[in-house]
């Protein structure tokens, strides 16, 4: 079986997670999105509004799974069985950060990272640029899935 995790803060999900979520469906057999827990970092939405969020955008598809985790994502592979890491890539500073975790994950574990490219339509979402125009009263539901609604 092939299965991949896709770690991330999904904080919160945006329409560039989704579609890489969806492009990767045919790559594997299961895909577990898997929300880092960081004790240091603030978040805007809970642990729950996210998994929410996300089980909600793709309750109709079963070969994904959303669970939380904290540690190391190469840990969580071996607990869980999977030999891939998913990824999207947005820019040359994305696969610059991103370049470097995988060759210490894969040096580490052997696990490999599998890379996907965002599409144009959007590449410039990040859920950091959703924060802030949902700070600031925007039109934060052009950049996110239909889940993801506040107050």
């Amino acid at each position: 079986m092939k299965k991949a995790i896709f770690p991330g803060s999904f904080d919160p999900i945006t329409l560039g997670h989704e579609d890489i979520i969806k492009r990767a469906l045919p790559l594997f057999d299961a895909i577990v999105i898997a929300i880092g827990i960081n004790a240091d970092k603030k978040y805007m939405f809970t642990i729950e509004e996210r998994k929410r969020f996300i089980e909600e955008t793709f309750r109709n598809e079963p070969k994904i799974s959303v669970i939380t985790y904290q540690g190391l994502t190469i840990d969580l592979c071996h607990k869980l069985q999977a030999d891939f890491i998913l990824r999207g890539l947005r820019n040359p500073a994305d696969f610059e950060f991103e370049k470097a975790i995988a060759h210490t994950n894969r040096y580490l574990s052997k696990i490999e990272t599998v890379f996907l490219l965002t599409a144009a339509k959007t590449s410039y979402i990040s859920s950091s640029i959703v924060r802030d125009v949902l700070r600031n009263g925007g039109e934060y539901q052009k950049l996110v899935p239909k889940a993801v609604r506040v107050k």
